[in-house]
């Protein structure tokens, strides 16, 4: 997975609450291989509207994408995030997140920065690049965001979930022979049938 330490990026303004991740990527796109390409499904029932953000000329090649309350709430489709990150959305600012969509954006890639219902109306209004710095935890350098701390690590460093395990394998190697000391009757015996 690439890291997330720093993003300076045209920011896309979708000033909707409550986008899930049906509307993310509607269920009948989900059969098309994911080598393919999920990018084209990204909130393709929305970009039918009229004047849909994603669709303005001035946002074209936007990586970060700001929205209202609870962005990709609804079911556990990782399927959401991948159409964001196929799109070449890299981070998405809103004020809430479902719970398993901001799980599934750090497995690919993808922050989800939480900030104030004050700080997305003032995002969604203002035009030009956005910086998110995920070392400082700043937007546009003063503005602070919310991000969780296993995410953060994750995203900042490039890993996925078993390189988070493998950082910690000195600890793991140390309890193991600790409770094999503590506790030499719990270790499994092999028999040969």
């Amino acid at each position: 997975m690439q890291e997330f330490v720093r993003l300076t990026a045209k920011g896309v303004p979708l000033p909707y609450a409550n986008i899930d991740t049906d509307q993310l990527i509607p269920a009948r796109f989900m059969s098309t291989p994911r080598a393919k390409g999920y990018g084209p499904f990204l909130l393709y029932d929305r970009r039918r509207e009229a004047g849909f953000p994603l669709d303005d000329p001035r946002y074209l090649g936007a990586s970060i994408v700001v929205a209202r309350r609870n962005f990709g709430g609804g079911s556990s489709r990782e399927a959401a995030v991948y159409a964001l990150v196929d799109a070449g959305i890299r981070c998405v600012i809103a004020p809430s997140f479902g719970d398993i969509f901001a799980a599934n954006a750090a497995n690919n890639g993808l922050l989800a920065a939480k900030v104030s219902e004050d700080v997305a109306e003032a995002l969604l209004t203002a035009s030009g690049e956005i910086t998110v710095d995920l070392e400082a935890c700043l937007i546009n350098g003063d503005t602070p965001f919310e991000v969780e701390p296993v995410a953060r690590i994750k995203l900042l460093r490039g890993w996925e979930d078993i390189d988070l395990t493998l950082s910690h394998a000195e600890a793991i190697a140390a309890f193991a022979t600790a409770d094999a000391t503590r506790r030499p009757w719990a270790k499994p015996v092999s028999r040969a049938f």
